[in-house]
């Protein structure tokens, strides 16, 4: 089988995984959600999920480790006392420049 095959297969194999766990929440869950840890549960999924996929990026990304910690770190003071996100991505960016060019 060819590379471009296998492709297709497991583009077709996400579709329709995809598609079930929809297609299962549709059709199990027909009333409101009233459980509150069940509720606070679903509301956080998507944070913790993007915190996962982008923590090994985020100290992975640059020439060193080290780099990558302070900029999370100067990143998550910086939105801690109310940075926006253009504020807090130049100080992410300005902490890795500075630490690199001391390290």
């Amino acid at each position: 089988m060819s590379s471009n095959l296998y492709i297709y297969i497991f583009i077709l194999t996400m579709a329709l995984a995809t598609y079930a766990c929809r297609v299962f929440a549709f059709t199990v869950i027909r009333h409101p959600i009233e459980n509150r840890f069940f509720q606070s549960f679903l509301y956080y999924v998507p944070y913790v999920t993007l915190a996962v996929m982008t923590f090994p990026a985020i100290i992975e990304a640059t020439q060193s480790p080290l780099a990558g910690a302070g900029a999370l770190v100067a990143g998550i003071l910086c939105a801690w006392f109310g940075g926006n996100l253009f504020l807090v991505a130049g100080a992410c960016c300005m902490s890795v420049f500075l630490i690199e060019l001391v390290v």
